[in-house]
C-alpha cells in the first residue's frame, strides 16, 4: 500500500551563523529540535505554509521564502508500514533582525544555534543536512 505524502514546510532563518530551531512537542519529530514548521493546510501553497508555520511557531512574521531543499519523509512502524508521509519543502526566509523569536504552538523551545551546537543536538537529519549545506556556503 502507498501512502499519499502530505505536504509539510519549514523555514530556515539564519542570524550570524546561527540558525532558529524550536523544540517539538509533537509527533512526528517530538522532543527534537527543527526548523519552525509543519503541515500545509488545504489550499495553501508550500510558501504560505512555510511562512504561517512560522509566525506561529516563533510570533515572527518573517517573508521571501525561497526554495532551498525537498524532502520525502516516511516513517515507518514496526511492521515495515508506513505510520506518516511527508512531501517536506524547505525554504530561506527573512525577518526584520530586531523581532524576538518566542515558542509557540506546539513549540516548547526556541533558541539560535550553530551548527557546531546542531550537531550535537536531537534534530531531524534534514535539519542538519540543511545547516551543514549553509555554512559550507550552497
Amino acid at each position: 500500500m502507498t501512502s499519499q505524502a502530505k505536504p509539510a514546510s519549514s523555514a530556515i532563518l539564519e542570524r550570524d551563523g546561527r540558525f532558529l530551531l524550536v523544540l517539538r512537542r509533537n509527533p512526528p519529530s517530538a522532543d527534537m529540535y527543527a526548523f519552525p514548521g509543519g503541515r500545509g493546510e488545504p489550499g495553501e501553497t508550500p510558501e504560505q505554509t512555510a511562512l504561517r508555520e512560522f509566525l506561529e511557531e516563533t510570533g515572527i512574521q518573517a517573508r521571501n521564502p525561497r526554495l532551498f531543499s525537498t524532502y520525502d519523509l516516511k516513517t515507518h512502524t514496526p511492521d515495515g508500514s508506513i505510520s506518516s508521509h511527508f512531501f517536506l519543502s524547505v525554504f530561506r526566509v527573512e525577518a526584520d533582525r530586531h523581532l524576538m523569536a518566542e515558542a509557540a504552538d506546539d513549540a516548547a523551545a526556541i533558541g539560535w544555534y550553530s551548527v557546531e551546537e546542531i550537531r550535537r543536538m536531537p534534530v531531524p537529519q534534514s535539519v542538519l543536512e540543511c545547516a551543514e549545506r549553509l555554512v559550507a556556503g550552497e
